[in-house]
């Protein structure tokens, strides 16, 4: 028998329309989005259904994206799927653990609202930045990147791709140099900030005073955390893994490593784009890999796993 992981994205994944279908066809998915309009103070579904600027933005993203995910998630635990681990890239760590049983949905939802708030009031717009390095092994950015004051890595995301963050300036030098070294190819991103570097301490501080706001659950199942790439067993753990996981690297390799070998043979991917399922092709191409993005999806993955 299958064992199963539900995976979640990060942002960066967000789209217009993301869903849409989901919210005319499934009675439990127009529930979760309105609930959260309701909750939310801007229009949720003006920010996910309608041409806008401000899906992009990281105070609309973080609770646009992770309302998508949970809603998705809910009609998929309808259809009786269900998984056996959880994990999510960065902000997708708060879907997973939604479906790990760990926080209700509004909470997940509400708390990055804030977490969005605080991550773009924590460095002044234009003075961070990310970077993907392509080409090269974590060892390698690691050692060149040492010397350089005021980067750090940000996400391990699979063999061949690591993010670098911090100061604007830095990130750039780092850039020119691990190219000289061998990178590939270097792409600075499209971010608002220097996410996941110390430079995010005061936000990751905000945040776990109103993560004590809101009571967290028993597990359900298991859910690995950014922070460590390991099982979170104890709920009362999680909010300070939350906490240091805003300025600390995502171990996201490592993370699906952990998962194969504990037995996971399918993933689902949960949410808007198939940029895990790209990831999870460089780290071991044997394990299946199902996407749920749109409405229909859910009879194919339904058709497989049930």
């Amino acid at each position: 028998m299958s064992k199963i992981a539900f995976i979640y994205p990060g942002q960066g994944a967000q789209t217009v329309g993301m869903g849409k279908d989901f919210y005319d066809n499934s009675a439990t998915a127009k529930d979760i989005f309105d609930k959260a309009n309701e909750l939310l103070d801007f229009n949720l579904l003006d920010i996910c259904f309608e041409e806008n600027q401000l899906i992009n933005e990281t105070e609309y993203t973080q609770p646009a994206l992770v309302t998508t995910c949970i809603a998705i998630t809910k009609e998929l635990e309808n259809m009786g799927i269900k998984p056996n681990v959880t994990a999510g890239l960065s902000l997708g760590e708060y879907a997973a653990l939604y479906a790990a049983g760990g926080i209700t949905s509004m909470d997940a939802i509400t708390t990055v609202r804030k977490r969005g708030i605080f991550m773009s009031q924590a460095v002044p717009d234009n003075e961070g930045t990310m970077m993907a390095v392509l080409g090269m092994n974590k060892e390698q950015v690691e050692q060149e990147i040492a010397p350089i004051e005021g980067v750090t890595i940000a996400n391990y995301n699979c063999p061949g791709q690591i993010v670098i963050t911090g100061l604007k300036d830095a990130v750039i030098m780092a850039g020119e140099k691990l190219s000289k070294a061998g990178a590939r190819r270097t792409v600075e991103l499209k971010v608002s900030g220097p996410f996941h570097s110390p430079y995010l301490k005061e936000a990751g501080n905000k945040l776990k005073e109103e993560l004590e706001k809101i009571n967290l659950t028993p597990l359900e199942v298991p859910y690995i955390a950014n922070l460590t790439a390991d099982y979170v067993d104890d709920i009362s753990q999680t909010k300070e893994l939350l906490r240091k996981q805003v300025y600390s690297p995502v171990k996201w390799e490592q993370t699906m490593e952990k998962m194969i070998a504990d037995g996971v043979d399918t993933f689902v991917e949960i949410g808007p784009g198939r940029t895990l399922n790209g990831f999870l092709r460089k780290i071991d191409r044997t394990v299946k890999v199902y996407n749920v993005s749109k409405f229909e999806d859910i009879e194919t993955v339904k058709e497989q796993l049930c």
